[in-house]
């Protein structure tokens, strides 16, 4: 098998299963753990993976994002950890916007009920989540819904979020870098977040470690936009405090 042919197959692999193991793949393949390093090596080059120990994490881009259903299955125990960190931060907020995505949704769950809160999201999931609390009210932004995410984009997103002053954001990307910032593969849901940014006084990322020095198509934010970024101890120390060192506080839960 030529390497252009196996380096193919190892990114639908990845972008199938949401990691690909070195070791594995070496046995898969029938070739030694060291042509499968070299492999990755080449997709990460390209940007089509992020190479992390032992493995790889396939790069969400123009051609390839995952989907609602993929995101509640994978890394669950590790997006539940940073919902329950990142819910801490609400403090006295009134209104808060949610991004849309699988983390931003447990947090959404995990929001304070005993005293009014206002929830601005363009996920149709994330409002379905806090849609009954009696103390909440929900704002549920109108335009195209993107079947992919279940969530609002457009330009009536877009002239929504512009009216509104919002206590703080909590914000996700489909890559986080300290060279090309915050990125996602959609223009369209690009100009939600950006929006969301620009009209939010406070600005929390949450984001699991596979993201962070991956990028995609669009960028929307500065990593020195946040004041927080939480996300979970597979980051190493070493890593939170260069991205510490660009502005936000950094918790690893």
């Amino acid at each position: 098998m030529l390497a252009a042919e196996r380096q193919h197959r190892i990114l639908l692999l990845a972008r199938q299963e949401g990691r690909v193991e070195v070791t594995a793949a070496a046995a898969d393949f029938a070739v030694a753990v060291e042509t499968i390093r070299r492999d990755l090596s080449e997709l990460e080059r390209r940007g089509l993976v992020r190479r992390t120990h032992g493995g790889a994490y396939p790069v969400e881009s123009t051609g390839f994002e995952t989907d609602l259903a993929q995101r509640v299955t994978r890394h669950v125990e590790a997006k539940r950890r940073i919902a329950a960190e990142a819910v801490k931060l609400v403090g006295e907020a009134e209104s808060v916007f949610v991004d849309e995505g699988y983390t931003p949704q447990l947090l959404a769950a995990l929001l304070p009920a005993d005293r009014p809160l206002t929830v601005v999201t363009a996920s149709l999931s994330t409002a379905a989540a806090v849609a009954d609390s009696a103390s909440m009210t929900v704002l549920l932004l109108g335009g195209r819904v993107r079947s992919r995410t279940m969530a609002t984009v457009g330009s009536w997103a877009c002239a929504m979020l512009s009216g509104f002053v919002i206590d703080l954001a909590f914000l996700g990307a489909n890559g986080i870098s300290r060279d090309l910032g915050l990125t996602t593969p959609d223009p369209a849901v690009a100009d939600v977040k950006a929006k969301a940014l620009e009209v939010s006084r406070r600005r929390v990322f949450m984001g699991h470690h596979s993201k962070f020095g991956a990028s995609s198509f669009c960028r929307f934010a500065e990593v020195g936009d946040f004041e927080t970024i939480v996300t979970d101890t597979e980051l190493s120390t070493a890593e939170a405090h260069r991205y510490a060192l660009l502005g936000p506080h950094v918790i690893r839960a």
